[in-house]
């Protein structure tokens, strides 16, 4: 088999969550989705499970976090152009998310983050290897 990554996330509204990560570019894998969870897949690779605070804390130890005051991740899915990068993060943001700061820059990279309702952090990244800094 090969090697997957599942993100988990505790969502407090799973159709308001699932609705806005399918426009950011997420499709719904109804085999693993069920009333208390959502599998969402980005790509054969990366998946994320949309869970409600009850099923999330099934398999947690310690209380949930409040993603909306404080950071618990950083997640960053990498793009093929700076076009997808700004199209994916308007889809978010037409969707009801937030942009917390401005695109940054980095020469090789550019990079914007969107904020789920919830408030989880997704970095949407381009990097550009023939630009990055060879000294």
């Amino acid at each position: 088999m090969a090697k997957q990554i599942f993100i988990n996330l505790a969502v407090k509204d799973l159709v308001k969550s699932t609705d806005f990560y399918t426009k950011l570019g997420f499709t719904n894998n109804p085999q693993f989705s069920d009333d208390s969870g959502k599998c969402m897949v980005w790509s054969e690779a990366i998946y994320v499970m949309l869970l409600t605070h009850e099923k999330f804390s099934s398999f947690a130890t310690k209380p949930i976090a409040d993603t909306k005051s404080n950071v618990a991740g950083l997640f960053s899915l990498s793009v093929d152009s700076l076009d997808e990068v700004n199209s994916i993060t308007q889809a978010g943001l037409d969707a009801g998310g937030t942009e917390p700061n401005e695109i940054r820059d980095y020469g090789f990279m550019q990079q914007r983050t969107i904020e789920d309702f919830d408030g989880h952090t997704w970095e949407i990244f381009f990097m550009d290897m023939s630009k990055f800094p060879t000294e």
